[in-house]
């Protein structure tokens, strides 16, 4: 016996890019491997190793994890054409992130991570707000055509087309019945599905179920009468069907408002909710509530599918400045709490499901020992600049690593 915490069925390990890549690795010496027998299945989604594999590995990681039931993420990048001459890419690959989601037809849920001398820039707020993002559709699986070169005047149509040749039509514009100048313009076309719509209504009522809490959903069905209104009616339909009882039972509430009225309505709340919202307004008010919270690093963030399957991830991006000054030599504070809890999230995700007490009591733990080593003064440059505590110090992100290291063996 090696005196290590066991684990019986692997993680499934999706590795990035940047500077989180390298705070992933100092996660695993620092704080697991000196605790934990980590036993992980191992994806390197960093851009190099997609562009190699022509992006294979992003579907290979997604099945795995399907196959496994957990998962957990490092930050990637999603490419764009500054970052294809950088890498010296053969294409623009697709966001990672969207094609797991879309792989595991999962809700992603953010909640901020509290703690003591952070104080929310909304000083109502009280207890944490967790979004819950549908991860599948809209904008991020759009179609757009550029209406210039010569396609100026073109007229746009919306068509269907069923196998049988039946058609259905919607003009979209007809650009070229305007003399306005410049002439042409822009167009793109978005979709859902009744099946994944459906999927993340059952998440998000689950999980408020599972957490106590009340559930808001929000969208704008006064303006998008058919797209929109197909969300809010399966919510609607879907409660009163199957989960009005139980909320009641549960004491808690399930809410409708359009998405602008929840804006507002969150601003004058305390906390201590869901709220559940299409995909585009989920990615926006993510990250405003982390950082209205304190910091986008300050935020856990899990994909649950509706059969069950679990991929934990940091929120953040790949925190490009601080990779390039660390290549160059230098010390950077990065917060790691992002990525300390997605591992802590997986970690007691699969104790609980292999029966491992040992296991789970160690995320806990560690969350603990990470949250404690803020709130006694030791933090990253980002918390310092925030704290409300008169006795703190500011680390780089390896030395303030190593100081939770020490508290978790007290």
């Amino acid at each position: 016996m090696n005196g290590l915490i066991p684990m019986k069925t692997p993680i499934v390990e999706i590795d990035g890019d940047e500077m989180t890549r390298v705070i992933w690795a100092w996660v695993k010496d620092i704080l697991l491997k000196p605790h934990v027998d980590l036993l992980t299945e191992y994806y390197d989604l960093g851009l190099a190793n997609r562009d190699l594999t022509d992006d294979a590995v992003t579907d290979e990681a997604a099945e795995a994890a399907r196959r496994l039931g957990v998962a957990v993420k490092c930050a990637t990048i999603t490419p764009n054409e500054e970052r294809m001459i950088e890498y010296g890419l053969q294409r623009l690959y697709p966001s990672p992130n969207a094609t797991i989601r879309a792989a595991l037809d999962g809700t992603v849920f953010r909640t901020p991570i509290l703690v003591a001398g952070i104080n929310p820039y909304v000083s109502g707020w009280r207890k944490p707000i967790t979004i819950a993002r549908h991860a599948y559709g809209d904008i991020y699986k759009a179609s757009e055509l550029s209406l210039t070169d010569g396609w100026q005047d073109a007229k746009v149509e919306l068509v269907a087309t069923r196998p049988n040749g039946e058609q259905q039509s919607r003009l979209i514009h007809d650009f070229g019945s305007s003399n306005s100048q410049p002439a042409g313009g822009i167009v793109q076309g978005i979709h859902n599905t009744e099946a994944s719509i459906h999927s993340f209504a059952r998440s998000c009522f689950e999980y408020a179920l599972s957490r106590n809490e009340d559930l808001w959903f929000s969208c704008k069905d006064t303006v998008s009468k058919t797209y929109d209104r197909r969300f809010r009616d399966i919510f609607d339909n879907l409660f009163a069907k199957c989960y009005q009882d139980r909320f009641t039972a549960a004491g808690i509430e399930f809410y409708y408002t359009l998405i602008d009225d929840a804006v507002a309505r969150v601003m004058r709340s305390e906390g201590g909710f869901i709220w559940a919202t299409k995909n585009y307004d989920g990615d926006v008010m993510s990250d405003m509530v982390a950082s209205a919270f304190g910091s986008l690093a300050m935020m856990s963030s899990v994909l649950v599918s509706p059969d069950g399957i679990y991929e934990y991830e940091a929120a953040h991006g790949t925190v490009q400045r601080h990779y390039y000054r660390w290549q160059n030599g230098e010390k950077t504070s990065t917060n790691p709490v992002a990525i300390i809890f997605a591992w802590t999230g997986a970690l007691a995700r699969r104790g609980q499901l292999d029966g491992l007490p040992e296991l789970t009591d160690f995320a806990k733990r560690l969350e603990t020992a990470t949250l404690d080593t803020i709130a006694r003064g030791t933090m990253t440059a980002d918390l310092a600049a925030i704290s409300s505590l008169t006795d703190k110090k500011s680390l780089d992100t390896e030395a303030f690593l190593n100081a939770v290291a020490i508290r978790l063996q007290q």
